[in-house]
């Protein structure tokens, strides 16, 4: 600990004190608004260009990042996954053509138009065997919320993914329909509505929508409030290891499928590539996309390990890729859904410069959203291509991290987290923005 703070000690004699003294003054007022004075705070600002930080205030003290967690998926996903997702790997032997599942969350979901892995089996005349390996996926990570099941962000992870595994439910108001009857047909868009069990109720007291999945089951309660007359929402539904998936292509391709557990020899299946990794990373990162994330760190397993673990390949990296991270870290997700994760400001710090270096900043401006952006729409709006960074935020907490460009055309990595606060989120957004706006202007 001793080193740790002589270490800063010297980066801030190094500085001009001026700059500290602004930072400071910033920093004392961003600590009195009454909002931010309910929670805890972290912040760390770093210029790659001197290897020296500027500012740390609690930054070596550890918070839950929400989806800044995404921060080091994306690190590890650009590592090991090259510049294509491996949709499958597969061997066309003479008489069967067998099909081993990447973990890609790009097949058959709406925002690829091409699909060549579907193309594929759909071209092919011989029989063709899904293999099933087992694996033992986890449909929700440790510290997820039980409840949050019923919600299109926290769909269930698994080998082999098909429409994002999320139901498209649509719901069309009936005509001429009685006081206190169910209001709608119902219609499962990408599948056959006989395949799930819904019970159907009239919501007469909340404006909201509400889908309720059993837990462990394709049964879900359905309540409307009878208000629209057209209704569109996905809902997660459960995979059953990868069966479900299959059930879903069968139908989509219109031929049968074999579902095997055949022991398998890797090397003589040949990958066959689906979409740009570029492309896919900066919508998992523009809409803060957790399945895409939780599904890059069980494709990076298979990449770097020969099978989909995200827990041995978060154990794995942090014993060797991040060994020298400067606080360890509790890392339990790819997405940051779970409160169990916890980082430190400088493990941002940290992993944007191996991003920055790595990378470049081209490359992650084309990634991260900017001000007016993304998950930034509505906030940074005048530093618009000053700032590229990833939110994170979940009831109490909210964190950003990222780079920024300063008006005198300086480069500086930021991480500013605030845990435990009560009040409005969107004041405390709006908080943090202030507080970076002055950092690009004043630098």
């Amino acid at each position: 600990m001793k080193k740790k703070y002589f270490l800063i000690v010297l980066v801030l004699v190094g500085m001009a004190p001026s700059v500290i003294a602004q930072i400071e003054t910033n920093t004392n007022a961003l600590l009195s608004n009454p909002i931010i004075k309910t929670g805890h705070l972290g912040i760390s600002i770093y210029e790659p260009a001197t290897e020296k930080y500027w500012y740390n205030y609690n930054a070596e003290k550890l918070f839950i990042p929400a989806s800044n967690t995404k921060l080091f998926t994306l690190y590890v996903g650009m590592k090991f996954l090259g510049n294509q997702l491996t949709g499958i790997s597969y061997n066309d032997t003479r008489d069967t053509f067998f099909v081993l599942p990447s973990g890609d969350p790009t097949f058959l979901h709406e925002d690829f138009l091409n699909q060549p892995v579907f193309e594929l089996l759909k071209k092919t005349q011989k029989p063709i065997v899904i293999i099933n390996q087992n694996q033992q996926i986890q449909p929700y990570g440790n510290g997820w919320v039980w409840d949050d099941q019923s919600e299109a962000y926290a769909a269930q992870r698994n080998a082999f993914p098909i429409y994002g595994n999320l139901l498209q439910l649509k719901w069309t108001k009936k005509n001429n329909i009685q006081k206190d009857s169910f209001a709608y047909d119902l219609n499962v868009l990408n599948g056959n509505i006989s395949d799930f069990e819904f019970l159907k109720k009239t919501n007469t007291e909340s404006i909201d929508n509400l889908i309720i999945k059993t837990p462990g089951k394709n049964k879900f309660e359905v309540s409307l409030n009878g208000k629209s007359n057209q209704i569109s929402q996905e809902v997660p539904f459960e995979t059953n290891g990868i069966e479900t998936g299959v059930h879903f292509l069968q139908q989509k391709l219109g031929k049968l499928l074999t579902l095997k557990s055949n022991k398998i020899k890797k090397e003589t299946f040949k990958p066959l590539y689906s979409q740009k990794t570029d492309t896919f990373f900066k919508i998992m990162m523009h809409r803060s996309d957790n399945f895409y994330a939780e599904q890059t760190l069980l494709m990076a397993s298979e990449k770097h390990l020969g099978y989909l673990s995200e827990i041995d390949i978060i154990d794995t990296l942090l014993k060797t890729t991040f060994k020298d991270i400067p606080q360890q870290p509790r890392w339990v997700d790819g997405s940051g859904l779970s409160r169990y994760n916890l980082f430190s400001p400088q493990d941002f710090i940290y992993i944007l410069n191996k991003l920055q270096t790595d990378y470049g900043y081209e490359k992650l401006e084309y990634i991260l959203p900017t001000g007016g952006k993304g998950t930034l729409a509505n906030y940074y709006k005048s530093d618009s291509g000053f700032i590229f960074a990833k939110t994170g935020s979940m009831s109490n907490n909210i964190t950003l991290s990222g780079f920024i460009k300063t008006r005198k055309h300086k480069i500086l990595l930021f991480a500013i987290m605030l845990n435990n606060y009560v009040g409005s989120g969107k004041l405390v957004r709006k908080q943090f923005e202030n507080y970076l706006h002055e950092l690009i202007l004043q630098n």
